[in-house]
């Protein structure tokens, strides 16, 4: 297993890397070295391995030399395949003002729809590469953190009233010191992920917040409206706080939503899903949704019911009616739960009210 203290993800990284004498070893990681030639030709590499760095040609030739592995750049590409740290809201929708289409964002979607089914081996590669990329900058980045999962549907309309209580949800468990994450979209996500923006602002801000969002209620028709309300927010708030979106391209007609202050954002929606439920430690509440929010609650249960992962994590369902009714999850759950280690983590709530209580009692 490679140790992370190996990484080298920043140039002041790699600078200090080399005053302390060798490269060699080092896993250094879409660092642009461009501009450390004398470094590179000076330094010893033996056992480095370059990911996605640029260097000068001569500079290339020596690290090969010394025995060092060179991934190159690959030239064209709407994204970085081998990128050391997360997304952040403003690199995916850079050029915003030209609309939502100039994106990275949208450009790295268009080129996976003409990508994913063509059988070229090094598009699914690269996809492959980038996305186990940002597992590693995503387990970097929570190391240590308390994670709750916060999960809901995507259609979740700015200024409904349940919009405004998964938004109160998410301040109020960043508050209490938890690291929020969510599926990174819009809806329900962006609700739980906006609360945790707002989590060190006045309470007031939230209802400044939602007035200006719902102006926009919906990324349909026009994601590019959807997504400017959002950073209107942020700028009236720049000083938010942090919290996790962890969204797919594979569903890349939803774009990530701006509150998240980390973004991991897969090609491959197993990987995400999986990823995201297994790195809520702290549990995961289940807002109203519909099939996706279904998969998601059994997904989490089963490692649960097999305790494949150890101890159960807690799961709350929020809003009896719908999970016992419209959508009846809850008797299965409970079902299956019966007489095992997870019956006592799980628990059906009434409203975002009763949410941060029940996780405590399973806690």
């Amino acid at each position: 297993m490679v140790n992370a203290d190996i990484e080298i993800e920043t140039l002041a990284e790699f600078d200090q890397a080399v005053a302390r004498g060798s490269l060699g070893g080092y896993r250094i990681q879409s660092v642009n070295l461009l501009e450390r030639t004398f470094a590179l030709l000076s330094a010893d590499t033996s056992a480095t391995v370059f990911l996605g760095c640029a260097m000068e040609p001569d500079a290339a030739a020596k690290v090969r030399a010394d025995g060092a592995l060179v991934f190159p750049p690959v030239p064209d590409l709407p994204f970085n395949p081998y990128r050391g740290l997360l997304y952040t809201a403003d690199e995916l929708f850079a050029g915003l003002p030209q609309g939502y289409e100039a994106t990275p964002d949208a450009l790295a979607y268009a080129w996976f729809q003409e990508t994913m089914s063509d059988g070229d081996v090094l598009s699914s590669m690269l996809r492959s590469v980038h996305d186990d990329a940002i597992s590693d900058a995503l387990d970097e980045h929570l190391a240590g953190a308390r994670v709750v999962g916060v999960m809901g549907g995507h259609a979740m309309a700015r200024g409904a009233a349940d919009y405004r209580g998964a938004a109160e949800l998410g301040r109020t468990l960043a508050r209490s010191g938890l690291t929020v994450a969510t599926g990174g979209g819009p809806g329900a996500m962006e609700a739980a992920n906006l609360g945790a923006y707002l989590a060190p602002a006045p309470d007031g801000m939230l209802p400044q917040a939602l007035e200006l969002l719902a102006k926009a209620p919906s990324f349909v028709p026009s994601v590019s409206d959807w997504a400017r309300a959002a950073f209107a927010v942020r700028e009236l708030w720049p000083a938010g706080g942090d919290s996790v979106g962890i969204p797919t391209w594979f569903y890349g007609h939803e774009p990530p939503n701006a509150f998240a202050g980390h973004i991991a954002k897969y090609f491959a929606n197993a990987t995400r899903e999986d990823g995201l439920l297994a790195r809520s430690n702290a549990g995961v509440v289940f807002l109203p949704g519909a099939a996706g929010t279904v998969q998601e609650i059994f997904d989490n249960a089963t490692p649960n019911y097999y305790a494949s992962r150890g101890e159960p994590t807690p799961m709350v369902l929020v809003d009896r009616r719908h999970w016992t009714e419209q959508l009846p999850a809850w008797p299965l759950l409970r079902a299956l739960a019966r007489g095992r280690a997870m019956e006592s983590r799980i628990a059906l709530v009434d409203s975002v009210a009763e949410v941060p209580a029940a996780l405590a009692a399973m806690s």
